[in-house]
């Protein structure tokens, strides 16, 4: 083991040779510096972009549940027809009495329909059955009016609710509860106003015209095999696996389906979309990181090159250490260290560089880059790879500087 005042007087001397070298060290550098400042540029877009989406999904809901009919895959229609497939009123009731791990659900629908106010008539307008527990799972506020409740629903009331895109279009007062609209030809008494979640996951603006009606109008007008899927609202996040093991369990016994047969419904949890788009951004990142680390590569290349010239330059000197009884592992330790602190000081300039790059990010306008920055663990990999290509690409240089024979040494012209 070597005394720490050598290593001090090693690190000391690799500063003063590239301040001895000053333009030829920074540009020797320059790949170290492109290969830095584009990773941590890469890993802030994407981590800022991660933030946002799931900022998004955590606004929506964590403890969110949704249960959908679905056929299986390449199975043929015949053996799983539509009216075997699509949901049924019974399994909405089944799930909410044997699902203790859900608080509440909904079974959700929607209808095209006609929807006329004054002399404004809308064609084809979304207008979407629920009940009562949908203000619950989807926690949407009533901004004025009130919400429906259970005697909306086993009454199969007349009764609406909008929001404020939907009194635009339609041009309804400013407080439109208490006023009727016609829906497909049948009045409806508005009853509230909801209120518009403005949402833009992934740059797409989701805001609608909506307009409720309670899901026991929605299903007396439409066909007996009509669709709908179930929004549901688990106990707590936690409990996501036990409420989708539950629904399973459920469903499966009602269709009568056996230890063989797939699934005919389709059971996802939002922490499922989680995890499916952080391993997403984690697979993009590595990609684009190991893309773009290509010029790490580069700059390594660089590094040897440089220190094989500077060993050929210092030939003599090398000679002269050995006469005076260094030993050719000091000769290569200070030859390893002088391109470990270049790459090292190269990585420094390169994590300046990409913390001035996600800065910009963040000012591009609707670039949807707000929280674009460059995390800890960024800016030690970036050390990390840049003292490892030093190491890697400096062993060369200095294996042959160590090797080299003090007397051809001193001889060198």
């Amino acid at each position: 083991m070597f005394h720490p005042s050598f290593w001090i007087q090693a690190v000391v001397l690799a500063f003063s040779q590239i301040r001895a070298n000053l333009g030829r060290s920074l540009l020797t550098a320059l790949g170290i510096i492109v290969g830095v400042a584009s990773v941590t540029a890469v890993i802030a877009a994407l981590v800022g972009l991660k933030t946002k989406v799931l900022g998004e999904f955590e606004s929506f809901g964590a403890n969110r549940l949704f249960i959908f009919p679905d056929r299986p895959d390449d199975a043929p229609k015949n053996m799983y027809p539509w009216k075997d497939v699509r949901l049924k009123i019974e399994e909405v009731e089944a799930l909410e009495l044997n699902c203790p791990s859900i608080r509440c659900l909904t079974p959700v629908t929607s209808l095209g329909m006609s929807a006329q106010f004054g002399d404004r008539l809308i064609e084809g307008l979304n207008v979407t059955g629920i009940r009562p527990a949908w203000h619950e799972t989807e926690n949407r506020a009533i901004l004025s009016g009130r919400p429906f409740n259970s005697i909306d629903e086993e009454n199969a009331r007349q009764v609406c609710l909008v929001n404020e895109s939907a009194i635009e279009e339609l041009r309804l007062p400013t407080e439109p509860v208490g006023t009727h609209v016609l829906l497909g030809g049948r009045r409806y008494l508005v009853v509230g106003v909801v209120e518009t979640i403005q949402s833009s996951m992934l740059g797409i603006n989701t805001s609608t015209t909506e307009v409720f009606v309670p899901f026991a109008i929605a299903s007396r007008i439409k066909d007996d095999d009509f669709f709908f899927r179930i929004a549901a609202m688990i106990e707590s996040p936690d409990l996501a696996s036990e409420a989708k093991s539950e629904v399973r369990f459920v469903l499966r016994k009602m269709r009568g389906l056996g230890p063989d047969d797939p699934d005919t419904f389709q059971v996802a949890a939002i922490d499922q979309f989680i995890d499916q788009f952080r391993a997403l951004a984690a697979g993009i990142t590595a990609i684009a990181g190991g893309i773009v680390g290509v010029s790490l590569l580069v700059g390594g290349i660089g590094i040897m090159n440089i220190m094989l010239v500077s060993v050929s330059e210092r030939t003599r000197e090398i000679g002269l250490r050995k006469a005076i009884g260094a030993t050719p592992a000091a000769i290569l330790l200070q030859f390893l260290l002088e391109a470990v602190v270049l790459c090292l000081v190269g990585g420094a300039l390169g994590v300046v560089v990409g913390e001035m790059l996600a800065f910009g990010l963040t000012l591009i306008p609707d670039a949807g880059l707000d929280e674009a920055h460059v995390p800890l663990w960024a800016i030690i990999m970036s050390f990390t790879f840049s003292a490892a290509v030093g190491l890697i690409f400096g062993m060369f240089p200095a294996i042959k500087a160590s090797r080299l024979d003090p007397i051809d040494a001193l001889r060198h012209e």
